[in-house]
């Protein structure tokens, strides 16, 4: 790849982080104007979206290691057995 491209490439991407702390920032300002009340269901509503998040990747990894064992990437083992693989 040309050096320009992948300077203008890393140039694009902090520029995509600056911008995202910023957004954060921002955002944490918002917060702090909230009262202790909205803050509270603000946090509540958070984590409820969270959960609903992890539920969904686990659920997704679920879905993926069913997919693999039906096509025989995978196979069935006991602790011991994948513990002692994992030492290999």
């Amino acid at each position: 790849m040309d050096a320009k491209v992948e300077n203008h490439q890393r140039v694009k991407k902090m520029s995509q982080i600056i911008e995202k702390i910023s957004n954060f920032a921002q955002a944490i300002e918002l917060i702090e104007t909230l009262s202790l009340q909205e803050q509270e269901a603000l946090i509540e509503i958070m984590e409820k979206q969270i959960a609903l998040k992890r539920r969904s990747e686990i659920a997704a990894s679920i879905s993926e290691a069913h997919d693999e064992y039906k096509s025989g990437q995978a196979r069935l083992m006991t602790v011991d057995e994948l513990m002692a693989e994992a030492i290999e």
